[in-house]
């Protein structure tokens, strides 16, 4: 990704910034770092200033410590670097002799201590909570972003696709042996990490909705539950496939295909403009019409991006609306306690006609 989409995610901010009323923006979170700088390091402050004169984004300054010298000039070599270990209160420093009097800060990350500190270190700044700014441009993904997330995916469609096709789901097997294994292909095939623990849940497990896998032994007649993704490029992929293991129960067939019908419903409300709730309610009501409501117990879904979770969380008590290019996923599911369960989950981009589906791995119903 070039410096200059770098600096027009810097732009975004800067116009946020200013509509409230800001001469300048302290961003501590290192993903959002990351999302604005490039920088990839484990240590990093960054001020932007957002006053409306042409030397703007020379004023924007990013801070790391030593150990990062050679990486912040290759990674961010379009803005002045400071290096100190003071990382944020140096560049508070900086900002008490600019001539900047109201400074924003990511509210939701700043410890009381740390904000306390900046205040004494710069006591005629006034500090503003900015909580989920950055976060917020995040949410709309270009296609940089998309092209990662699409590969992420990938990975994880064709690692799954091996574990079948060479038997790795069969009885006698634990349940840390099939997610080790799973994770392996995935690096295998592409991956720089993984995008969580993955969830391997079988049998009664599968009722567990983040089950976490155990030495379990995999059984004839078993829901096995794989929730897993791969990292690329920083970007998380994130999907959910049931199989029946040999031979399906009646009730098998039935809870799944109810899942699955509420999953298409979910994924099909998937517009610009359409209300977070609204997307849950349309997978939720399947449910919730076939009398087993209370046993679908999570929200339907979460962006995905740099983060596994990241907005528009997409529940019953989500705000807001869903925006052209936002990545989302969809993952109804039916849990009973003690017998078992089904999740479905997709990874989607919202378009303009219909959304893009990511993760490309077959929902049809799947005895191995």
């Amino acid at each position: 990704m070039s410096s200059a989409d770098h600096g027009s995610r810097r732009a975004a901010l800067r116009a946020q910034i200013r509509e409230r009323g800001l001469d300048a923006m302290l961003v501590t979170d290192l993903l959002n770092i990351r999302y604005l700088t490039g920088f990839t390091g484990s240590s990093a402050a960054l001020v932007v200033d957002a006053r409306d004169t042409a030397d703007s984004e020379d004023r924007t300054v990013i801070c790391t410590d030593g150990r990062y010298l050679t990486q912040v000039a290759a990674q961010v070599p379009d803005l002045p670097s400071l290096i100190d270990r003071a990382g944020a209160a140096a560049l508070v420093r900086g900002l008490s002799a600019a001539p900047v009097s109201r400074v924003g800060f990511e509210s939701h990350v700043v410890t009381v201590d740390n904000l306390s500190g900046w205040q004494s270190t710069a006591p005629d700044l006034e500090f503003v909570r900015t909580p989920g700014t950055v976060e917020q441009l995040r949410m709309v993904k270009d296609e940089h972003e998309i092209g990662l997330l699409r590969r992420a995916c990938t990975v994880a469609d064709l690692a799954l696709a091996v574990l079948v096709e060479r038997g790795g789901l069969r009885p006698g097997r634990t349940e840390r042996e099939v997610g080790r294994e799973l994770e392996f292909l995935m690096l295998e095939h592409g991956a720089d990490g993984i995008s969580f623990e993955t969830i391997v849940a079988a049998g009664a497990n599968s009722a567990i909705p983040h089950h976490r896998p155990t030495a379990a032994v995999l059984a004839t007649g078993d829901f096995v539950k794989l929730d897993f993704g791969a990292q690329v490029g920083g970007y998380h992929s994130d999907m959910t496939r049931t199989y029946v293991l040999g031979v399906a129960a009646d009730w098998q067939r039935e809870v799944y295909d109810l899942v699955a019908r509420s999953q298409a419903a979910g994924c099909a409300a998937l517009a610009p403009g359409v209300e977070v709730s609204a997307v849950d309610a349309a997978a939720r009501s399947v449910i919730a019409d076939a009398g087993h409501g209370e046993l679908f117990l999570h929200g339907l879904g979460h962006g995905v991006g740099l983060e596994i979770h990241e907005a528009p969380g997409i529940g019953a008590l989500g705000t807001g609306t869903l925006l052209c290019g936002a990545v989302v996923t969809v993952e109804p599911g039916v849990y009973f306690s003690g017998r078992g369960g089904v999740r479905i989950e997709d990874t989607l981009v919202v378009r303009e006609q219909e959304p893009e589906l990511l993760t490309l791995t077959s929902k049809d119903f799947v005895i191995v």
